[in-house]
């Protein structure tokens, strides 16, 4: 095997290291939370809470089950139907991550915040708060 090869499947492997990495310890695990939320699908989101969660909706805050918060945002979806949801900070600090994101739902627009913490490769949601944007 030549060296350029060699130096170039060693640079490949190197950034899909890098990558992979970055897409485990990123921002890749608001991509299907953003996705679940801007459908309105309580159900799947569902899955990526902890057991016990915080859920603050429109400044109701309440410590639930898995369960109880999604019955909370199941009612909070059928009262205010998701147009879209976006992104608009991220941020993180060893093993929990933050994000911003905007919701149009309803004819209103919601500011939601989510905490997520992780263990081993599983992220979950701790904490999640949906409030009217002022």
């Amino acid at each position: 095997m030549s060296s350029r090869l060699k130096t170039f499947l060693a640079g490949f492997a190197l950034l899909f290291c890098v990558t992979a990495f970055s897409a485990r310890d990123g921002y890749d695990v608001f991509v299907p939370i953003a996705k679940y939320i801007g459908q309105g699908d309580a159900d799947k989101l569902s899955a990526w809470f902890a057991d016990n969660l915080e859920i603050t909706v429109m400044s109701m805050t309440s410590d639930s089950s898995r369960n109880q918060a999604k019955q909370i945002l199941k009612n909070f979806f059928d009262n205010h139907t998701p147009r879209s949801f976006e992104i608009i900070h991220m941020a993180s600090r060893s093993n929990s991550k933050y994000a911003l994101g905007q919701l149009n739902a309803g004819g209103e627009v919601f500011i939601v915040t989510i905490f997520v913490s992780s263990s081993k490769d599983s992220f979950k949601i701790q904490q999640l708060k949906i409030e009217r944007m002022r």
